[in-house]
C-alpha cells in the first residue's frame, strides 16, 4: 500500500524569498548568448587581413584621388601591372604588402583628405611626399600609419600646425617637415608653436635619428628648444634652419653625443658659439650662417677630426682666427664669408688635403695668400675677395681641379706672368679685379679652354695685347680689363669670339681707329664698353644694312672721338643703357634715340636742339649736361629718377611735371628764371636738387622744410633769391650739403638748422644775412666746410670751453663780415682736429655723396675759396684741403701762439683786421702751409726765422704792417717779391730796395703809391686835349661795361656767348673747350685724386702744384697736381706774391 509523503510546512518571510535555482541557470544562458552575439558582431565589423591584392586595390584608388600634371611614377600605376612593380612603391618580400611609397617631386596638388586610401596602408614604414604642391593640412588619420619609420613631408605644400597625431608615430627614426627658403620669407609651411609645441611633438619620438625642421615656425628660446631636443639621445642629424629660434644655444645640447650634423642657419640666436661643439667627436657638418653670432669662435671646433663642412658665413660680429691645421684635418668646405675673422691664413691650410671649397670673402684677413693653398689638388672653389691680402698671387699650377678663383678687392701686387695659367685646364671663372697687380697680361691666360669669365679690371696691368693673341676658349662670355694701363690696339681676335656677351675695356690707353663693323662678328654680344681710351671710333657705314649687328643691352662709347651717332643704333630694340658722352657729336638729338629703355648719357657734346618729346620717353636716367641745348626747358620723362640738364642755355621756368620718383635733379648753369615751384616739395624721393647758377628769383619756398627729410644736397647758389632762409628745418633733417651762397638772402640763420646733424658742407656766403656767429651749430659733428663769407655777421666769436666743436671741420671762411674782438684760438680754432696733422700722408679723397646705390655715381660738391690771392672754385673738396680765412673783419688783439697747433693748414688768411703784436714763432709749426696772408694789420716786431722752415709756402704777404728788422733770405723767402713786404717801414733787406744798415733804416715806399707833386714840389701840368679824349673813351667804356657789372643776367649772357664762340672756333681744330663750367657729378673711378692724371682744362688753377725742389734752390710745378677751376681775382684779395 502506497504511503503519501507530506510536504513540510514551511513558513518564511517575504525577505527570505529567493528565486529558484532555475532562474540562475536562465540568466547564465542569457549572458552567454549576449557574449556570442557581441563576438559575432565584432567579427562582422572587422576588416579582413590585408593582402597584396587589397594593397594593389588601395594604390589604384589612391592614384584616382590624386591630382597631378606631370607624374612619371603614377603613369606606371595601372591595373595590369603588379603593384610591387609600381614606380615609387616598395613591398615586403615575405608578405608582399606595401612598405614604402615615394611620390616626391611628382607635381601632386590639391588637398590630402583623411579619407584618402593612403591612410589604410598600415604596413607602410616609409612615406615620402616631398616637393609637391598640396594645399591642405596633415590629417589626423596619419596616426593610423603607426609602423612608419621614415616620414618626409618637406616642401610638399602641406602646411599649418603639425598635428598631434604625428607624435603617435613612435617608431619614427627620420622626420622631415622642412620647407624651402621661399616659405621662410613668404608663406610658411608647418608651425610648431603650441598644440603641439616642439617639446610635445618629440617627447615620445625617442627613436629619432634625423630631425629636419627647416622653415618650420617654432619661435622658441634656446632653453625651450634645447630641452625639447636634448632627450633625443639617438639623434644624428639636427637641422632647424630659419625656425625663428632665439637666444643662446643651451648647454643641455652637449648630451647629443652621437650627432653628426647641426644646421642652425638663419635664426636670431645673437649669442656666442658654445665651446662644447668642439667635444662632438662625430660632428661632420656644422652650419650656422646668418644667425647674429658674436664673440670669438672657439678654436677647438676646428680640431674636431671628423668635421668636413663648416659654414659660419654672414655673421659680421663673429671674430676669430684660423688655427694651425694638423695632418688629420678632414675639412672639405670652409665658409667664413662676411665674418670678422682676421689675421693671416696659415701655411698649414695646405695640410687639409680634402679641401674643395674655401670662402673667406669679406673678412679682415691680411698678409700673403699662402702658397700651400695653391698646391691642393682637390681645390675647386677659392673666394678671398674683400680682404686685405697683399703681396703677389701664388702659383696654382697643382690645383688642377680649380674652377673658380676670386681674389678681387684686396691689395695684391706684382706680376701674374709667373703663374702657370695653362695648367689650370678646368678654370671657369677668374676674378683678379680691384688690386694693384702690374706687368703685362700673359698669353697663357687666354689659353685656358674652359675659361668663361675673365675679370682683370682696376689693376695696373700695362703693355700691349698682341694682335696675334688668340683666345682658345670657345665658351668665354665675359672679358673685363677696364681701369688699367693697357695700350696699343685692341686685338681683333676679341671680335672673333662667337660666345662673347660682355667686353669692357674702358679707362685704358688703347689707341688707333676701330671700325664698328667688327661688331657684326659678335652675334651674342650684349654689353660693350670702350670708353675713355685714346680710340677713334669709326661709325661710318653703320647705317646701311644694320641687321647683322648684335642686339645690345648696354653700349658705352664715352670719349671715343665720335663725330656722329652710329646709324645701327636705330635698330637696337633691346638697348637699355647708352653712353656717348664726351664726344664731338653735334646737331639735333633725334627722337629715336630717346627710345633707349633705361639710361641715356649724351653729356659733354655739342648738341644744340632736341627732336621729339622727352615726355614720351621711358628713361629712368637722362644726362644731357654740358651741351649747347637751348630754348624752352623740355618736359621731363615721366619715369625719370635721374635728370641732369645742367650747363646748357635752357630758358623759361621750371615745369611742375617732375616724376614723383625723381631723386636727382640738376638744372644748374642755365638761364632759367622765375620762382622755384612749390610742387618740388611733393617729391618725397628727391635726394639731390641743384638749381645753382640761374636767374631764379623770389624766396626759398618754405615747404622745403619737408624736403629736408629726404634731401641730401640742396644747391641754390648764384641766383637772385631774396628774403629770409626757411625758418624751420625738420627734426630728422638729412641734408649733407646746403649751399645758398651768392644770393640776396637776409635775416638771421635759423636755429633749427642744428637739426641737420648730417650736414658736411654749409655755404651761406655772399648774401645779406645778419646774425652773430652760429655757435649753436656746434652739434653738427660731421661739418667739414663752413662758409659765411661776405655777409653782415657781427659780434665776437665764442665756443664752448669743454667740448671739441666740429671735429671734422677743414675749411672755414668768415671773411668780409663785421666780426670783432680777440681771436678765440684757444677755445675754438685750436680744437679743430681736422686742421691738425697727425703725421704721414693722409688719403686725399673728395667730399662727395653717393646718391645712386645701384650705379657708382656721386654728387660732387663745389665751393669758392680764396687761395694764393685768387678766388677759386674747388671742383673737388679734398679731405686733405684745409684753410682758415677770417680776413676783412675787425678782429683785434694778438695772434695766439695756439695757432701753431693747426699744423695741417694749407691756407691761412688773417689780412685786413686790427691784429697787433708780434708774429708768434709757433707759426713755424704750420709745415703744410702753402698760402699765408697777414697783410693790412698792425703787427710789429721781426718776421720769425722759424717761418723759413715752411718749405711748401709759395704765396705770402706781410704787407702794410709795422714789422721791423731783416727779412729772412733763405729757402722759400728768397723767392718772394717785394710786394710781399711793402708798407713796413722798419723792414729791410732783399727783396726790398732798402738794404739793412742804410742811413734812414727804413724800407722803400710802395712803388705803386700816387704822388701829386714832383720831388721839387712843382705841380703837375694838365694837357686838357688828352684829358677830354680819355674822358670820352672812359664814358663809352662805362656805357658798355656798367651793365655787365651791375646786371647779372646780362653778364651771364655775355659770358655764355663768348664761351660758345670760342668753342665753335676751336672745335674745327679738334680741340675741346669747356669754359669755366664743369659738371657736378662724376664716376666712381675718379674717387681718389692721387691716382688721377687730370689734364689741365681752360680756366683751371693748380692748388697743390707749387713745391720746393729737394735741393731747396728753386720752385717746381708738380705735373701730377690736382687742379681746380678758378675765377678772377677776388675784389677783397690782398697783394700776394706767388712763385707760380
Amino acid at each position: 500500500m502506497e504511503t503519501k509523503q507530506r510536504r513540510p510546512n514551511i513558513s518564511f518571510s517575504e525577505t527570505d524569498i529567493k528565486p529558484p535555482s532555475s532562474c540562475f541557470t536562465l540568466m547564465n544562458h542569457s549572458l552567454l548568448s549576449w557574449q556570442i552575439l557581441f563576438f559575432v558582431l565584432l567579427l562582422a565589423t572587422t576588416s579582413p587581413a590585408p593582402t597584396p591584392s587589397s594593397h594593389c586595390s588601395l594604390l589604384l584608388r589612391l592614384r584616382s584621388t590624386l591630382t597631378f600634371t606631370n607624374s612619371t611614377k603614377l603613369l606606371t600605376w595601372t591595373p595590369h601591372s603588379p603593384c610591387c612593380n609600381f614606380s615609387g612603391v616598395a613591398c615586403d618580400p615575405t608578405t608582399g604588402l606595401v612598405t614604402a611609397i615615394d611620390l616626391s617631386s611628382e607635381t601632386l596638388a590639391g588637398p590630402l583628405p583623411s579619407s584618402s586610401p593612403l591612410f589604410l596602408l598600415a604596413s607602410l614604414r616609409s612615406l615620402n611626399l616631398a616637393n609637391n604642391s598640396f594645399n591642405s593640412t596633415v590629417p589626423d588619420a596619419i596616426a593610423s600609419l603607426s609602423n612608419l619609420v621614415s616620414l618626409n613631408l618637406s616642401n610638399s605644400g602641406l602646411c599649418g600646425p603639425v598635428p598631434r597625431a604625428v607624435a603617435e608615430l613612435r617608431e619614427l627614426t627620420v622626420l622631415d617637415l622642412s620647407s624651402n627658403l621661399a616659405s621662410f620669407y613668404g608663406k610658411r609651411g608647418f608651425t610648431l608653436r603650441k598644440n603641439p609645441s616642439l617639446g610635445e611633438l618629440v617627447s615620445d619620438l625617442t627613436e629619432l635619428e634625423k630631425l629636419i625642421l627647416d622653415g618650420v615656425w617654432i619661435d622658441e628660446t634656446g632653453k625651450e628648444w634645447g630641452n625639447a631636443v636634448a632627450g633625443l639621445r639617438r639623434l644624428r642629424v639636427l637641422s632647424m634652419v630659419g625656425c625663428d629660434l632665439r637666444g643662446e644655444i643651451d648647454e643641455v645640447l652637449s648630451g647629443l653625443e652621437m650627432v653628426t650634423t647641426i644646421r642652425l642657419d638663419q635664426n636670431v640666436l645673437g649669442c656666442n658659439v658654445p665651446g662644447f661643439l668642439g667635444e662632438f667627436r662625430n660632428l661632420s657638418v656644422l652650419t650656422m650662417s646668418f644667425c647674429g653670432l658674436k664673440g670669438v669662435f672657439p678654436e677647438r671646433v676646428f680640431g674636431v677630426g671628423t668635421l668636413a663642412t663648416l659654414d659660419l658665413s654672414t655673421n659680421p660680429s663673429l671674430n676669430g682666427t684660423l688655427p694651425e691645421f694638423g695632418e688629420d684635418g678632414a675639412i672639405q668646405e670652409l665658409n667664413l664669408h662676411g665674418t670678422g675673422f682676421s689675421g693671416t691664413v696659415p701655411e698649414s691650410i695646405g695640410r687639409l688635403k680634402g679641401l674643395r671649397i674655401v670662402k673667406l670673402s669679406n673678412c679682415k684677413f691680411e698678409g700673403r695668400i699662402p702658397g700651400s693653398i695653391g698646391r691642393l689638388g682637390g681645390l675647386e672653389y677659392l673666394d678671398l675677395q674683400w680682404n686685405r691680402f697683399s703681396g703677389p698671387l701664388p702659383s696654382f699650377e697643382l690645383a688642377k681641379n680649380l674652377k673658380q678663383l676670386i681674389v678681387s678687392w684686396n691689395q695684391l701686387n706684382g706680376s701674374i706672368e709667373n703663374v702657370r695659367w695653362g695648367s689650370l685646364s678646368n678654370l671657369v671663372y677668374l676674378d683678379l679685379s680691384n688690386n694693384s697687380m702690374s706687368g703685362s697680361i700673359p698669353r697663357s691666360l687666354f689659353s685656358i679652354p674652359s675659361m668663361k669669365k675673365l675679370q682683370l679690371q682696376q689693376n695696373r696691368f700695362s703693355g700691349q695685347l698682341a694682335d696675334s693673341l688668340k683666345v682658345v676658349s670657345r665658351v668665354i662670355d665675359t672679358i673685363d680689363m677696364s681701369d688699367n694701363e693697357l695700350e696699343g690696339s685692341i686685338p681683333e681676335s676679341f671680335f672673333g669670339l662667337q660666345g662673347l656677351k660682355t667686353l669692357t675695356l674702358s679707362f685704358n690707353k688703347f689707341n688707333g681707329s676701330l671700325s664698328l663693323n667688327l661688331l657684326k662678328q659678335l652675334k651674342h654680344l650684349s654689353a660693350l664698353d670702350l670708353s675713355y681710351n685714346n680710340l677713334t671710333i669709326d661709325a661710318s657705314g653703320t647705317s646701311s644694312n644694320p641687321s647683322p649687328f648684335p642686339q645690345l643691352v648696354s653700349l658705352k662709347f664715352a670719349s671715343c672721338k665720335l663725330r656722329q651717332l652710329p646709324g645701327f643704333l636705330k635698330s637696337q630694340s633691346k638697348l637699355s643703357n647708352l653712353d656717348l658722352s664726351n664726344n664731338f657729336i653735334s646737331g639735333t638729338i633725334p627722337s629715336w634715340i630717346l627710345e633707349v629703355g633705361h639710361a641715356l648719357n649724351l653729356s659733354c657734346n655739342n648738341f644744340v636742339s632736341l627732336e621729339g618729346s622727352l615726355a614720351r620717353a621711358e628713361l629712368s636716367i637722362l644726362d644731357l649736361h654740358s651741351n649747347n641745348l637751348q630754348g624752352q626747358l623740355p618736359e621731363f620723362p615721366p619715369q625719370a629718377t635721374y635728370l641732369d640738364l645742367s650747363n646748357n642755355t635752357f630758358s623759361s621756368t621750371i615745369s611742375s611735371q617732375i616724376s614723383d620718383f625723381t631723386f636727382f635733379l640738376s638744372l644748374s648753369k642755365n638761364n632759367i628764371s622765375g620762382i622755384i615751384p612749390e610742387s618740388l616739395c611733393n617729391r618725397s624721393f628727391l635726394q639731390v636738387l641743384d638749381l645753382s647758377h640761374n636767374n631764379l628769383s623770389g624766396s626759398v619756398p618754405p615747404c622745403f622744410i619737408s624736403l629736408s627729410q629726404s634731401l641730401t644736397v640742396l644747391n641754390l647758389r648764384d641766383n637772385v633769391l631774396n628774403g629770409p632762409m626757411p625758418e624751420i628745418f625738420a627734426a630728422n633733417c638729412t641734408l649733407s650739403t646746403l649751399d645758398f651762397s651768392e644770393n640776396f638772402l637776409d635775416g638771421p640763420v635759423p636755429r633749427s638748422l642744428a637739426n641737420c646733424t648730417m650736414l658736411e658742407v654749409l655755404d651761406l656766403g655772399k648774401n645779406q644775412l645778419k646774425d652773430t656767429f652760429p655757435y649753436w651749430l656746434r652739434s653738427l659733428s660731421n661739418l667739414r666746410v663752413l662758409v659765411l663769407r661776405s655777409n653782415q655777421f657781427y659780434g665776437s666769436i665764442s665756443c664752448h670751453q669743454d667740448i671739441v666743436t666740429w671735429p671734422l671741420l677743414q675749411i672755414v671762411d668768415i671773411a668780409l663780415n663785421h666780426f670783432e674782438g680777440p681771436l678765440p684760438m684757444a677755445k675754438c680754432f685750436s680744437k679743430w682736429p681736422a686742421m691738425i696733422s697727425s703725421g704721414g700722408l693722409p688719403k686725399a679723397s673728395p667730399l662727395q655723396f653717393k646718391f645712386l646705390h645701384f650705379e657708382p655715381i656721386y654728387y660732387q660738391t663745389m665751393i669758392l675759396v680764396t687761395f694764393k690771392g685768387l678766388e677759386l672754385e674747388l671742383l673737388k673738396i679734398l679731405t686733405v684741403f684745409t684753410s682758415l680765412d677770417i680776413s676783412n673783419n675787425s678782429f683785434s688783439g694778438v695772434i695766439p701762439r695756439e695757432l701753431g697747433n693747426l699744423n695741417g693748414l694749407l691756407a691761412l688768411n688773417f689780412s685786413h683786421n686790427a691784429l697787433f703784436g708780434p708774429i708768434p714763432s709757433s707759426m713755424g709749426n704750420l709745415t703744410e702751409l702753402e698760402s699765408l696772408d697777414l697783410s693790412y694789420n698792425k703787427l710789429s716786431g721781426e718776421i720769425p726765422e722759424d717761418l723759413v722752415g715752411l718749405t711748401f709756402l709759395s704765396t705770402v704777404s706781410f704787407a702794410f704792417n709795422r714789422l721791423t728788422g731783416r727779412i729772412p733770405n733763405r729757402a722759400q723767402f728768397a723767392t718772394f717779391s717785394n710786394s710781399s713786404f711793402v708798407g713796413n717801414k722798419g723792414l729791410c733787406g732783399f727783396p726790398l730796395t732798402n738794404p739793412c744798415g742804410a742811413p734812414n733804416g727804413t724800407a722803400a715806399a710802395p712803388s705803386g703809391n700816387f704822388n701829386p707833386t714832383t720831388e721839387t714840389g712843382s705841380k703837375i701840368g694838365f694837357d686838357w686835349q688828352f684829358i677830354f679824349a680819355g674822358a670820352g673813351f672812359g664814358l663809352g667804356m662805362g656805357i658798355v661795361v656798367a651793365p655787365l657789372i651791375f646786371w647779372k643776367k646780362a653778364r651771364k649772357w655775355c659770358n655764355k656767348q663768348a664761351d660758345m664762340l670760342v668753342a665753335n672756333t676751336v672745335q674745327r681744330f679738334g680741340i675741346v673747350y669747356t669754359g669755366l663750367d664743369d659738371k657736378g657729378t662724376e664716376k666712381e673711378g675718379d674717387e681718389e685724386d692721387e691716382d688721377e692724371d687730370d689734364e689741365p682744362q681752360g680756366g683751371q688753377f693748380c692748388v697743390f702744384c707749387t713745391k720746393l725742389d729737394p735741393e731747396m734752390k728753386r720752385i717746381v710745378h708738380d705735373p701730377m697736381c690736382t687742379c681746380h677751376g678758378s675765377s678772377t681775382i677776388s675784389p677783397s684779395s690782398s697783394p700776394l706774391s706767388s712763385t707760380e
